[in-house]
C-alpha cells in the first residue's frame, strides 16, 4: 500500500509540473510570450483547484481506491498524448482536463491512508509527491525538447501507475454523505480562512518564481542551456528535506512565520544575476516555503472540527494560487523583469503573514474578553 501511494504521488506531481522547466522551449516553439506559455502549468493547477472538493465528495460515494486509480491512469494517458499536440490552444485544453483528472489523487490519498490506520505512510506520500515534482521537472528539462521532455515524464508516470495498480489493495471502505456540517465549519473560522489565504498567496509566489527562472537563466547575461538551467529544480528536493519535521512541531505559529521569513530571504538573495546566489536563494526559499506549507497544513487539521472539507479547501486555495499567481507572476516577469517579480512576490508573502497575524490578534483579544467575563477580572489596557 505504502509503495503504491508513493508511486501515485510520483506520477501525479511529475505530470503536473513537467512543462515548467521547458516553458522557454514551449514559448519558442509556439511563438508565444512567457505569460502565455505559463498557461501550460496554470490551467492544470487551476483545474485541479476547482476539482479537488468535487473529487473528495465523489470518493465518499464510490470509494477512495477507484478515484485514486482513475486519477492517475487518466492523467497519465493524457500525458502520453501531449507530445503529439500540434496547436497551443489544444495543448491548454488537454492540460486543463489533465488537471481535473489529477485532482483525484491529492483530494483522496491522505484520507485513504488515514482510514486504514497507516498514518506513518503519509510521510511516504509526501516524499512521493516531492520526488515526483522534482523528477518531472528534471527529466523534462534535461532532454532539451519540449515534446520529448513531457513524453519522457509521461512514460515514467505510466510505470509508476502500473506499480500503483499492483500495490494498492482492495478492501471495504467506509462511505459518508454528511459533508454539509463539515463544510460549514471549514468556512466559518477566521483562522482557517487566514490559512487558506496564506496557501493561495505563498503558492502563487512560489510557482511564479519557478515558472520565470527558466526564462531568466536562458536570457543574458547568464545564457544557460535548458539542460543546465533545469538543475535549479534540485533545490526542490534539497529545500523539502525537513519540511515534514518542521510541520509537525507543536508551535506551528512560530514555524509558519519563521519559514515565511526564510522564504523572503531566499527571494531577495536571487536578485543578483549570479548563478551561485540564485541557486542558494532557491534552496532557501524552497526550504522556507515547504516548511511553511507543512506547518500551515498541519495547523488547518489541528483547528478544523471536520478535517476533510477544511483540508480540501486548503488544497483548493493552494492550487488556485499556483494557477493564478503563477500565470500572473510570469507575465510580470515578462513585462518588468526579475526584480519586480521578486518585489511582488514579497508583497504577497507579507499580505499572507499580515492576515494571519491580524486574525490571531483578534482571537487573542476575544479570548481575553471571555476570560474577563468568566473571572470578573478587568482587562489590561
Amino acid at each position: 500500500m505504502t509503495i503504491g501511494i508513493a508511486a501515485g504521488g510520483l506520477a501525479s506531481f511529475a505530470l503536473l509540473y513537467a512543462p515548467q522547466p521547458v516553458l522557454p522551449l514551449l514559448a519558442q516553439e509556439y511563438q508565444i510570450t512567457p505569460g502565455h506559455a505559463a498557461l501550460a502549468v496554470g490551467v492544470s493547477t487551476g483545474a485541479l483547484a476547482v476539482a479537488v472538493l468535487p473529487m473528495s465528495l465523489l470518493s465518499e460515494v464510490v470509494g477512495r481506491r477507484p478515484v485514486i486509480l482513475a486519477s492517475v491512469v487518466v492523467s497519465t494517458l493524457i500525458g502520453l498524448l501531449l507530445p503529439f499536440v500540434a496547436g497551443f490552444e489544444f495543448l491548454v485544453v488537454l492540460r486543463a482536463i489533465q488537471g481535473v483528472a489529477l485532482a483525484g489523487f491529492p483530494a483522496v490519498a491522505m484520507a485513504y491512508l488515514a482510514e486504514r490506520g497507516r498514518l506513518k505512510a503519509i510521510g511516504m506520500l509526501i516524499a512521493g509527491n516531492t520526488f515526483g515534482g522534482m523528477v518531472g521537472r528534471l527529466l523534462a528539462g534535461q532532454v532539451g525538447s519540449y515534446r520529448a521532455g513531457v513524453g519522457l515524464v509521461a512514460v515514467v508516470a505510466a510505470m509508476a501507475a502500473v506499480l500503483l495498480i499492483w500495490a494498492l489493495p482492495k478492501g471495504a471502505e467506509t462511505h459518508s454523505t454528511r459533508m454539509t456540517g463539515g463544510l460549514r465549519s471549514a468556512v466559518s473560522q477566521p483562522v482557517l480562512w487566514s490559512l487558506y489565504v496564506v496557501a493561495f498567496l505563498t503558492m502563487g509566489a512560489f510557482v511564479a518564481l519557478y515558472n520565470a527562472i527558466g526564462f531568466r537563466l536562458a536570457a543574458p547575461p547568464l545564457e544557460l542551456s535548458p539542460q543546465v538551467a533545469s538543475l535549479v529544480f534540485l533545490a526542490y528536493a534539497i529545500g523539502g528535506l525537513n519540511s515534514a519535521t518542521l510541520g509537525s512541531q507543536a508551535n506551528r505559529r512560530r514555524v509558519l512565520f519563521g519559514m515565511l521569513g526564510l522564504t523572503a530571504l531566499g527571494m531577495i538573495i536571487t536578485i543578483p544575476a549570479n548563478v551561485v546566489t540564485i541557486a542558494i536563494g532557491f534552496v532557501l526559499l524552497t526550504a522556507g516555503w515547504f516548511a511553511g506549507h507543512a506547518a500551515a497544513g498541519a495547523w488547518v487539521n489541528a483547528e478544523a472540527p471536520s478535517k476533510g472539507p477544511a483540508s480540501g479547501l486548503y488544497t483548493a486555495a493552494y492550487y488556485a494560487g499556483a494557477s493564478i499567481g503563477g500565470t500572473v507572476g510570469t507575465s510580470i516577469y515578462a513585462a518588468w523583469g526579475w526584480n519586480v517579480l521578486v518585489l511582488v512576490s514579497l508583497s504577497w508573502l507579507s499580505l499572507g503573514a499580515l492576515g494571519v497575524a491580524l486574525v490571531l490578534r483578534r482571537n487573542t483579544r476575544s479570548n481575553a474578553k471571555n476570560l474577563s467575563r468568566n473571572t470578573g477580572a478587568p482587562l489590561a489596557r
